[in-house]
């Protein structure tokens, strides 16, 4: 029997491999917030996904909360990022950048020299963050932004997703989920404005509208994608009232917009609860692009569920990082390795490059060739 999610898939412009995302997942080895040739290794490796998401990565130096994720600012990040998306066209794959300004997750020792930790309200998150200086520290209060300021931020937003285009990527997603910065504005819990940006759930949603809109027109709707987690409760984010109607909304206001996907987020395979299905049916019926779902997804058979059901593209997290070669291993029902929790954002004993880009595949060979020595 054929599997829809092994057969060439439509994104737009681009005809993708397969129907496999590789979703984006945090992993801080960009030191000094630069690419680098071991994150080149590690998206080759896995550059038979029929789409990578990257990693969050900063449009600006405010937006750098946690340690060593990469931004995406200034020609030196440019110059790195295009290295790495050469070497995933090279090998056949695609790739979007996923755009994520961290907002009031941050602490102060995680941002450069004259960067600042601002958000829609000057409200701290709850928990604590791992610093390198310092180790895990408790989540630092922002600075609210200004009504006048917003235009910068979202210019910000912008000119990172221009420079993505410089150095090669395929697209953008913008990371309005998992309580960032976009996101902090949809919540009434991290947004407690009462200027036009606060209030309604049509104020609440302004902000990350207008980003959307203008990174739409400045890069082509067809290469701008938008990450949401409708009833998700990271980086606290609790629930409320309005979420159902706040995501209805979204929907709408995207699908007037066009941009090319909506990649909704569950997390309830780790704990949390579970997107109801009124809502992501809602979702799906208000907007018509490229859906993408992702959530715990492992086995082919849920896979093939979710693409019969609502998905257009199935996204996959956790086991990429610890097969290099998912697509082929789900491809022959073949066993997958399982993850080492202790280097998902941190080195081996060995270095960075330990359970980042020495996993090997199925046949229990290496899957790279290149493990430089970092440090910290």
């Amino acid at each position: 029997m054929s599997s829809k999610a092994f057969e060439p898939a439509k994104l737009g412009a681009l005809t993708l491999a397969n129907h496999l995302v590789m979703a984006p997942m945090t992993r801080s080895r960009a030191l000094g917030n630069v690419p680098n040739e071991l994150m080149a290794e590690y998206y080759r490796q896995r550059a038979t996904a029929g789409l990578i998401i990257t990693e969050g990565t900063s449009p600006s130096p405010d937006g750098l909360g946690y340690a060593r994720i990469p931004g995406l600012f200034n020609q030196e990040q440019v110059t790195n990022w295009q290295r790495i998306t050469e070497t995933v066209h090279h090998h056949g794959g695609h790739i979007f950048v996923q755009l994520m300004h961290a907002g009031r997750i941050f602490h102060g020792h995680n941002l450069p020299e004259g960067a600042e930790g601002v958000a829609p309200s000057a409200i701290a998150a709850a928990g604590d963050m791992w610093t390198d200086q310092a180790q895990m520290q408790p989540n630092a209060t922002p600075r609210a932004l200004r009504t006048e300021e917003l235009a910068r931020v979202r210019d910000e937003f912008v000119l990172s997703a221009k420079l993505a285009l410089e150095a090669g990527f395929d697209g953008v997603e913008l990371h309005g989920a998992n309580g960032y910065l976009l996101e902090q504005f949809l919540s009434p819990h991290s947004n407690q404005r009462t200027d036009e940006y606060g209030g309604s759930v049509q104020n609440r949603a302004r902000f990350v509208l207008e980003v959307t809109r203008a990174v739409a027109e400045a890069i082509g709707k067809e290469r701008t994608g938008i990450r949401l987690s409708p009833w998700g409760v990271a980086s606290d984010m609790p629930h409320y009232p309005e979420i159902d109607e706040t995501y209805a909304y979204l929907a709408e206001e995207l699908q007037k917009i066009g941009v090319v996907y909506v990649h909704l987020v569950d997390h309830s395979s780790m704990g949390a609860p579970a997107v109801p299905a009124e809502t992501v049916a809602t979702i799906r019926q208000k907007f018509t692009g490229t859906l993408i779902l992702a959530g715990g997804y492992q086995t082919v058979d849920q896979i093939e569920a979710a693409l019969a059901d609502k998905a257009d593209l199935v996204a996959i997290g956790r086991p990429f990082i610890s097969n290099p070669d998912l697509v082929e291993r789900l491809r022959n029902g073949q066993e997958l390795a399982q993850p080492d929790f202790a280097t998902f954002y941190a080195p081996g004993p060995n270095g960075f490059a330990d359970g980042y880009t020495d996993y090997p595949t199925a046949d229990g060979q290496p899957a790279g060739t290149f493990s430089p020595t970092y440090e910290a």
